[in-house]
């Protein structure tokens, strides 16, 4: 047997090896996938608990849990009103950042009356005056990690919560929007000094 003969048996049998190495861990890591698309993370677990979107909620730990308040004020220069996030322990991820959960990162989400009113990527909204008619309306935020999954602690978001009651005009009509806008703030964090569920 000639060494080319050799050399090219030799050289098939890496070619052949290689190729189930490489079949054997493509199998695994699509195994080690989730089943709803999350990526799997070092940060906290990802429970079965979803939001009303279908977002599951990412559990951890209490004392590394991020905080948040929110604060709404009527706006002085139009109808509508100031939003302010404080958060403590989370930083706001900018856009484009890849979809990994990591400690204490992500985006925050600004609900109306439960329903998704903006994502936030810095702690400033403001709500223009036509999307809150006349009454009482809850608005409420939520913070998510950057793959979309909402941080949670003992099952429960990590959130806070403010009303707005905007009221009737007054029986001469005359009265501004600012001074028909009562605005009601009532901090319900699942998380953080003063929380309370």
């Amino acid at each position: 047997m000639s060494w080319t003969r050799v050399f090219l048996t030799a050289l098939a049998a890496c070619v052949l090896f290689g190729a189930l190495l490489v079949g054997a861990t493509g199998c695994g890591s699509d195994e080690a996938r989730e089943d709803d698309g999350v990526k799997p993370s070092p940060v906290g677990k990802v429970l079965e608990d979803t939001d009303e979107e279908g977002r599951h909620y990412r559990e951890i730990d209490k004392k590394d849990a991020p905080k948040v308040a929110i604060e709404i004020q009527p706006d002085a220069d139009s109808d509508g009103w100031d939003v302010r996030l404080t958060v403590h322990d989370f930083r706001f991820s900018p856009a484009g950042t890849g979809k990994t959960a990591e400690p204490g990162r992500g985006h925050a989400l600004l609900r109306l009356d439960g329903r998704p009113l903006s994502f936030l990527r810095g702690p400033d909204h403001h709500i223009a005056g036509g999307l809150v008619p006349r009454g009482t309306h809850q608005v409420s935020v939520r913070l998510h990690a950057d793959d979309d999954t909402v941080w949670a602690v003992d099952g429960e978001p990590v959130g806070s919560t403010a009303d707005i009651t905007v009221s009737d005009p007054g029986p001469t009509g005359t009265e501004s929007a600012k001074a028909r806008t009562k605005v009601k703030t009532t901090a319900t964090a699942t998380s953080g000094p003063g929380a309370h569920k």
